[in-house]
């Protein structure tokens, strides 16, 4: 398996595998009023376990769902009943959204067999495919997890890029609020963007049933954003989840090596010391 992604097909074959694990990684911006993992008790593949990204997340700071430590990860997933050699395939309850940050945060915890399932349990339930509930209560496995630091940029990471130019930054929030038209949907915050960013809402990468565009339209999409496919890529967003469709959509295109910018918009719009764009 060399995509980053697998079909509903493939999971129905696969999903008694012993070294295949699935996960449910929904996760609802707050002002939706939705619970996540409620719904995950009322339906999900058979087999799932939930990943919680405000749970499995660094602690010590007020932004939202950052990354673990790796010793954290690990130990969390592994009572999850994730193991280092496991294939994992994470969905989502929207299509590919918060499943695209669980894939990234495994991949960046140094585990690169997991796939994410292209239109998720949309897909999966309108197929008429099974689903279960309850809440499982899976046998903890033992995970390794160290940190790749290439797949993650930090404020600091962020700060250095602006005077170096390094790497090309890609705000995958929506036009209005990359430009500074729209408000943002978390208080607090300044509108605009990072100061030479370049704008694709993540949405755009869609087909009509929550699927992911193919690869050649994938790059099509990229290339007219702006961006050099041979140069350097970070991508950003409102926390880092979005951000992850588009580090996905990259993958897919061949370009498994961009970052996300961890903290993103409510990191950089939340400080008063950073600039900003409109």
């Amino acid at each position: 398996m060399t995509s980053a992604l697998v079909t509903t097909a493939w999971l129905t074959r696969n999903l008694g595998r012993r070294d295949v694990r699935v996960v449910d990684g929904s996760w609802h911006m707050p002002h939706l009023q939705r619970d996540a993992r409620a719904e995950f008790a009322q339906a999900h593949v058979p087999g799932a376990v939930f990943f919680d990204i405000d749970a499995i997340a660094d602690r010590r700071t007020t932004l939202p769902h950052m990354l673990p430590r790796a010793a954290e990860f690990a130990r969390s997933v592994g009572r999850l009943g994730v193991g280092s050699r496991d294939r994992v395939v994470v969905y989502d309850t929207r299509g590919v959204v918060s499943a695209a940050r669980v894939w990234w945060t495994f991949r960046v915890f140094g585990h690169d067999k997991v796939f994410v399932l292209d239109g998720g349990l949309p897909r999966w339930q309108a197929e008429g495919r099974p689903v279960e509930a309850g809440a499982p209560t899976p046998k903890p496995r033992r995970f390794i997890a160290r940190l790749h630091r290439s797949l993650v940029r930090d404020l600091a990471g962020m700060r250095r890029n602006l005077q170096t130019r390094t790497a090309q930054v890609l705000d995958a929030r929506s036009r209005g609020r990359f430009a500074g038209t729209e408000p943002e949907p978390r208080a607090g915050l300044r509108a605009g963007h990072i100061p030479g960013s370049l704008n694709l809402p993540y949405d755009e990468l869609y087909q009509k049933d929550g699927t992911l565009l193919p690869g050649d339209a994938i790059r099509g999409k990229l290339e007219s954003a702006g961006i050099d496919l041979t140069r350097p890529v970070v991508t950003a967003c409102g926390s880092g989840v979005t951000a992850s469709v588009l580090a996905l959509g990259f993958h897919v295109v061949g370009r498994p090596d961009v970052a996300v910018y961890d903290g993103s918009w409510t990191e950089w719009g939340g400080r008063a010391d950073t600039p900003i764009e409109t």
